[in-house]
Formats: C-alpha cells, structure tokens, sequence
C-alpha cells in the first residue's frame, strides 16, 4: 500500500501538518512564546493595533517566536480576544501585567479593561491605596481624567498619578499655592489661583507652562481665577479683577483655547453684593446643554450666594435662585439624577432641587433629604462640607464620613430613605469602619472607576476602589 502522505496529493483541502508554516489563505496563527505554542486567529491579533508587533505577526510569514513571559502573554491574549482580563490574573502584579502590556502596545487597551467609566461601581467602593505626596503641604485641589488619571496640588506643586497609580511625577509651577485645577489630559492641565493672576496651560509631562489665558477687565487690573469647568467642546474659567469690582465667566475652545465668548460680566457699584460674588462652582449639565455657576459671600447678616444656569450659546441666563436661608456650603449636578444637589451651610443636610421642574410655581426648588428643623438653627453644621455628583449616585463628605445618596425606584420604609412624589433616595454610608477614620474631607473627585478623597492637614491622597475588582 503506498504512503498516507502520496495519497493526500490528490486533495486540495488536506490541513498542513503541525509545525508547519500556515497557507495564506488560513485564518490561524501560531505563536511560540517563551517556548509555549499559542493559536488564535489573525483578527485577535490585528486588534492590538498597527503599531504592536501582535500585528505584525498577523501580516507577517516569518517564524513567529517572542523571547517572553508565556503566562503574561496568556493574559494579554485573553484581554485581546475578550476586552477583559481573565480571572487568574488576580494571581499576578498588576504592575507586571502593565509592563508586559508596554512592551505589546496594549495598554490603552488595558486602561479600557480596568479603568472604564462604564465599570464605576459605587456600592463597592473601599479606601484601597494611599497615594502619598512630596512636602508638607496638604493637597489644595485634585483634578482626574475619564480613565483615572489623578492630578493632585499641594502648595506650589503639581503631582501627578498615572491610570495604574504606579507611576508618579511632580512639578513645580509659578504658583504659591494652586486653588483650581482641571485635567484637560493626562499630560495637559489648566491651573488658577486666587491671589495670581491668569489660567495657566501647564504641560505636567515637561513641567513648563504653554500658554497663560487672561480675562480684560475693564479696570486693566489682574484678572484671577476663581472655578475652572469644562464640557466636551468648550474650558470654562471663572474670573474676578484685580480689585474685586468686577467678575465674569470666560468661554474658551477647547481644543485652540481660542476666547469663544463671555458670560455673567459684572460691574460692581456701590454695596451691590449679590454681582460682587464670582463663581467659585462651574459644572456642566450635559443633558440640559447648560453651565451651572455657583458662588457665595460670608457677611456679617451670614452666608448668601446665587446659582445660576447659563445657556452659552446665547449667553443668556436661564435660571437663578439666590441662597439667603440657609445657603449652599457646597453644591453638584447630577446630569443621570436630573438634579441639583447641595449641603446647608447652616443645617449641614443635603437637598435636592429637580432639573425638570425649575419652572415650577414653587417658590423654593429646594427638598431637604434630612433634618428639616436644622435649616434655621445658624450653626453652620455644614460649613466645609464637600458634595459630589458621579453617574447615578451622589456623594457627600461631611467630616471624615462619606455617605451616598442613591435614588430607588420602589418607595422604602426606611428611615435612611425620603420620598418626593415619585422620587426616593436613600442614604449610604462609604466604605468599612476602618475607612471612616481620618481627618475632614477636603476634596472628592472621580476617574474611571475610582473615586480619590484628599483630608485636611494629610500629605497624601486616598484611592477608593471597588471591592469586587481584583484588580
């Protein structure tokens, strides 16, 4: 009988024999690792980009071996095939997995897996990592990106953490102490002080300051920053002169930084109190295709301040309450809530005010999620506060607690939740026991899945993140 191997001549599908290289026309790779064999298809590999060399296997005939780590490379493979990585590894150091993901031009795609936005789970939070500080200075202001990147100020410094919070560089910029910060990117912030003037474009990467943006007031004094803010298209930077007579909010491109327009330009005359107050709080309502500026005013008759939302394509103002009761000593919005929330400076309780029903007849927009009988008693229960809105949830620092408020859809006979026609919310408090203990929260802010604290008198800033991720 002749030879199996004679007989496959006369057949034009046979498979190639193992170890050989594959026909054009195969759609499986072969790829030898460290000495161990992986298969997969040549569209997993194109995944990882034209610039990693997990293409070029993909295009490339060439014996295919890689002089690494087979385990890792079997984690990335996965992360390729599926957008996530496997459950093993949990098993590894992430700061190898990250190394390894360099050396594959996968870490963007990585930064997709662990750092999403869209993987933010709230009721798992727990204080995880300590990001410490260089100096003595407490962190002043905190600015984070989509995917978790976190800028921190403390004094004249700037500190920066990467999305894997492994890696850390500081600045020193013209600052003597740093009052608003935003991250327009990883490598790129906008910086402002109260008592400097002009918004400073910092390059954080390469520590020097490329551009200074300023506001013309009508006296020519220095113009200084009071809020910085942003939306997808636009900067938003809230100054006040030199002189403290006049203040407005200045709209810029946020790509150019180009000046687009201005909005809220006041001239102070005489004791005209309520335009003497710039905003200290832009934030903007992306689902109403508004910006929200706040400020206030501490006097001798107490705390006053005004809110107001801005349409920035007309310039026009489209809604104002002015806070003389017991005004915000913080306030967010909360674009997935549709609405406004603050904590009483006097009553230290949290309230809420629909977005949908600010054209309402009723005079005050304001529901008291606490204690009603606190808002009159002048205590000043929540000066200092913070409160921060972030996806579905709204977080409030009150001391060194944080609690949550989250709203359900079922009506609940619990004393943590209050109800408003068909609206609930409940409340939660943050984290373990352990979390809990610390001086007063300072700051709040949120990037990809992570939320960062900083407290008073602390050099270093707190990472929370989800218990449930092992990573």
């Amino acid at each position: 009988m002749p030879p199996l191997v004679t007989s496959n001549h006369h057949h034009n599908n046979h498979r190639p024999e193992l170890g050989s290289k594959s026909r054009p026309e195969s759609n499986v790779i072969s790829v030898n690792v460290g000495g161990q064999i992986f298969q997969t298809n040549k569209q997993t590999l194109t995944l990882a980009g034209p610039k990693s060399i997990l293409f070029q296997l993909a295009t490339d005939s060439a014996q295919r071996f890689l002089d690494r780590d087979p385990e890792l490379f079997g984690i990335l493979l996965s992360l390729l095939r599926t957008g996530n990585l496997p459950s093993k590894a949990k098993s590894f150091d992430i700061q190898d997995i990250i190394a390894e993901s360099r050396f594959y031009d996968l870490e963007s795609i990585l930064v997709n897996s662990l750092s999403n936005p869209s993987q933010f789970e709230a009721f798992g939070l727990e204080k995880s990592l300590i990001l410490p500080l260089n100096g003595r200075d407490s962190p002043s202001a905190i600015a984070t990106t989509p995917f978790g990147t976190v800028h921190v100020a403390h004094g004249s410094k700037i500190t920066s953490f990467d999305w894997s919070l492994r890696r850390k560089s500081t600045i020193l910029t013209q600052f003597t102490a740093v009052d608003s910060l935003f991250a327009i990117s990883p490598d790129l912030a906008a910086a402002g002080a109260t008592d400097f003037s002009g918004l400073q474009i910092i390059d954080l990467a390469k520590g020097f300051v490329r551009e200074t943006l300023n506001w013309e007031n009508v006296t020519k004094s220095s113009s200084t920053v009071q809020a910085i803010g942003s939306s997808p298209d636009s900067l938003f930077a809230s100054f006040e002169s030199g002189r403290r007579n006049s203040n407005s909010i200045m709209v810029y491109d946020l790509h150019s930084l180009l000046p687009v327009t201005e909005i809220g330009h006041y001239e102070i005359y005489g004791a005209d109190l309520d335009s003497a107050i710039p905003a200290t709080k832009l934030s903007w309502v992306s689902g109403f295709n508004l910006l929200m500026s706040a400020g206030s005013h501490s006097g001798p008759s107490g705390v006053s301040g005004n809110i107001k939302l801005w349409d920035i394509r007309t310039g026009r103002e489209v809604w104002e309450w002015k806070e003389k009761v017991d005004c915000f000593a913080d306030v967010t919005v909360s674009d997935n809530l549709s609405g406004l929330f603050k904590i009483g400076v006097n009553s230290g309780e949290v309230f809420y005010s629909d977005l949908r029903k600010l054209d309402g007849e009723d005079g005050c927009p304001w529901h008291c999620l606490g204690d009603r009988r606190k808002v009159l008693n002048g205590k000043k229960e929540g000066f200092g506060c913070k409160i921060e809105g972030h996806g579905n949830q709204v977080f409030c620092g009150r001391g060194g607690d944080i609690e949550m408020w989250s709203e359900v859809v079922m009506s609940s006979t619990r004393s943590s939740s209050v109800g408003f026609g068909d609206r609930v919310f409940r409340k939660n408090l943050m984290g373990r026991v352990k979390d809990m203990e610390g001086s007063k929260i300072t700051n709040m802010a949120f990037g990809g899945n992570k939320m960062f604290v900083t407290r008073k008198d602390q050099q270093y800033v707190e990472a929370w993140l989800s218990s449930s991720r092992g990573l």
